[in-house]
This record gives C-alpha cells, sequence and structure tokens, in this order.
C-alpha cells in the first residue's frame, strides 16, 4: 500500500517533464525537487514515521475509546443513581402519604375522644346542676318549714296566751324547769 501511494506521488510529480532541458540534470529545478521529495519519503519510511503516525492514530483511536466506554459507564452510573433516587423519592412519598393517613386517622381519634370528654362534662355538669337545683330545693322547702314552725309557734303562743291564766303559765315553767333539771342530771 506505500509503496503504491508513493508510485503515485511520482507519477502525479509528471508536470516536471514540462520543464525545458533535460530532465535529469542537477540544473532542473524540477528534477532536484522530484529528488528531495523522493528523499523525504525515503526519509520518512526509513525512521518508520508511517508506523509511528499509525501507532498515534491507534493510541488516539484507543483513547477516544476508553473514553467513550468511559462516558457510557458514567452514564450507566447516572441512570442507576437516578434511579435510585426515583425509588427513594417513591419511598419518601409513601412514607410521607403514610404519615399523613396515620395523622388524619389520629386526628379522628382525639376528635372522638374530644366528644366523648365533651358529653362526660356535659353529664357532669348536668348533675351538678341538679344537685345543686336538689339542695336549693331542700333549702326552700326547709326555710318555708322553719317559717311554717315559726308562723304555727307564735300562733299556738297567741291562742295559748289568750286561754291561759297567770297560774297555768306558773305551773308550765315550774314544770319545764323540773323536766330540764331531770335531763340534765
Amino acid at each position: 500500500m506505500r509503496y503504491i501511494a508513493t508510485l503515485i506521488a511520482l507519477t502525479a510529480a509528471s508536470p516536471a517533464l514540462a520543464a525545458s532541458g533535460p530532465f535529469l540534470s542537477l540544473h532542473n529545478t524540477n528534477f532536484i525537487v522530484l529528488l528531495a521529495f523522493i528523499l523525504f519519503i525515503a526519509v520518512l519510511f526509513k525512521f518508520k514515521v508511517p508506523g509511528m503516525i499509525n501507532k498515534m492514530l491507534d493510541e488516539r483511536s484507543a483513547g477516544i475509546k476508553s473514553e467513550l466506554d468511559e462516558a457510557r459507564a458514567l452514564r450507566d452510573d447516572a441512570q442507576a443513581l437516578l434511579a435510585s433516587y426515583e425509588r427513594k423519592q417513591k419511598e419518601v412519598q409513601e412514607q410521607a402519604d403514610r404519615i399523613v393517613a396515620h395523622a388524619k386517622e389520629d386526628a379522628a381519634a382525639a376528635a372522638e375522644q374530644a366528644k366523648e370528654d365533651l358529653k362526660v362534662s356535659i353529664a357532669r355538669r348536668l348533675q351538678a346542676a341538679e344537685d345543686q337545683i336538689a339542695s336549693a330545693e331542700a333549702s326552700a322547702v326547709r326555710e318555708v318549714r322553719d317559717t311554717a314552725a315559726t308562723v304555727a309557734i307564735a300562733a299556738a303562743r297567741e291562742v295559748i296566751a289568750k286561754q291561759m291564766t297567770a297560774a297555768d303559765g306558773n305551773k308550765l315553767i315550774t314544770d319545764a324547769i323540773a323536766e330540764v333539771e331531770a335531763k340534765l342530771h
């Protein structure tokens, strides 16, 4: 392949034959350029420049391939990381939903407990009010009885005072004193 390229380069130099004078003369600049070009190509092959260029191109190709492989690996890692974060986000969302549902249940239970506590409080207050009403009733009944007893005693006193004589009064006083003396001893 290299030799074919060299022959093509030599035949491409055919316009050099159009120069005046003999072509194979050192006075012909076209011939000198042709010799320099052939010498340059020979030096390149001597020092294995095409091999070095191929080696450099192969190294560059290998470097690009390794960079592509690394980029693919990074892309795969990024996709795995993205999938992991999406999975975590889904788990966090599910946990948040569970927390909200639990909070709603707790709120409903607390509301129910508050209703029960309110019923108990109302029942207790009703009982206290009924007790106060009963106490006020009993107090009013006592007051009415006391007033009735006071009125009855006053009425009896008046009746007795009108019907009783001084001797009867002295006798009642003496009997009352005797009764108190008997009860004290």
